[in-house]
């Protein structure tokens, strides 16, 4: 009998030890990797498209529809992907047309409509001034088209004169007068590094700041800081010879953004980008204190546009849940 009592005592504490570990090890804290909400949030350039829209399969009116599948926020649109406007006869009306369609869309599909690429409107930079104020009307009517449809910026682009002090001079008197038109409507004028002069980031710089307008600013694009006198400053496919630095570009382009393009062209086996490091361009756009939009931007071969795009916002999240 006393054997038998023995053997239960035994058996109880037994128990009772294997209760107390089991508790212990659930107080000790776990190694657990912290993932943060990002800073930023994500939205499609409909250039990631181009193709698509200009093969004719797609019209640019599903570029709502396509953002809101692949979980976007926020859309970039861009002015000449949209013959029905560009080949009009009446292009005010045309824009007014492209205003109530996608402002029906992007409510449709909740999503934020977050500016306008304005392309193909004549030549701001231009010494010849009959060009340059028939340019400055063009981007007038887009930039009420923005307004109408609660976007934050329009982005132009600054061509038309190769000489650096005209182009210069020439540039900040658009930019100011555009700035002033834009200013009552709560529109920002910003600039991409798009090539030529203004990929040359101080030269770009001196034009933004010589406008001395507050919602004047920049659009720093990762991807586009080639120096060549032609094109639009694609640094991919070893295509440049002669590049601005893309980190100290987007670092003082940063200063004066109202908006981030993230351009992309490639990824390796573990979904980096093969020519930029993101995580060093995403750490100088925080360290800058910018906590809008940050727009997907897929300019590659390799990947299909939509594989692209899914590769690169993939990116942007990963480096988001860390920083």
């Amino acid at each position: 009998m006393k054997q038998n009592k023995f053997k239960s005592v035994g058996v109880l504490i037994l128990i009772i030890t294997t209760l107390f570990s089991v508790v212990a090890c659930k107080n000790i804290p776990e190694n657990k990797v912290e993932t943060k909400t990002p800073f930023f949030k994500i939205s499609l350039a409909q250039w990631s498209f181009h193709k698509t829209f200009r093969s004719g399969e797609t019209s640019p009116y599903d570029f709502a529809k396509m953002a809101h599948e692949l979980g976007f926020e926020g859309l970039e649109y861009v002015s000449q992907l949209y013959p029905d406007v560009t080949k009009s006869s009446d292009k005010p009306q045309a824009i007014q047309n492209f205003v109530t369609k996608n402002n029906m869309l992007s409510a449709e599909y909740k999503m934020q409509n977050v500016l306008i690429m304005i392309d193909e409107e004549g030549d701001l930079s231009s010494s010849n001034e009959e060009s340059r104020l028939t340019s400055i009307e063009n981007h007038k009517l887009w930039i009420k088209a923005a307004h109408d449809m609660e976007c934050s910026s329009v982005r132009l682009n600054l061509y038309g004169e190769k000489d650096p002090e005209k182009w210069i001079e020439n540039s900040i008197k658009s930019l100011a007068t555009l700035s002033d038109y834009a200013a009552p409507l709560n529109i920002n004028v910003i600039v991409e590094n798009h090539g030529r002069i203004t990929s040359n980031v101080p030269l770009l710089m001196q034009a933004i700041n010589g406008s001395q307008k507050s919602n004047c600013g920049t659009l720093p694009d990762f991807g586009n800081f080639c120096l060549a006198e032609e094109g639009y400053g694609s640094i991919f496919n070893g295509a440049c010879s002669d590049s601005y630095d893309p980190y100290l570009g987007v670092k003082e382009m940063m200063t004066r953004a109202f908006g981030v393009s993230a351009k992309s062209n490639d990824f390796d086996s573990e979904g980096n980008e093969t020519t930029l490091d993101f995580t060093k361009l995403m750490t100088i756009v925080k360290s800058a204190g910018y906590t809008g939009f940050v727009g997907v931007e897929y300019e590659g071969s390799r990947l299909s546009e939509k594989d692209g795009i899914i590769a690169t916002k993939k990116l942007l999240e990963t480096i988001g849940a860390k920083l």
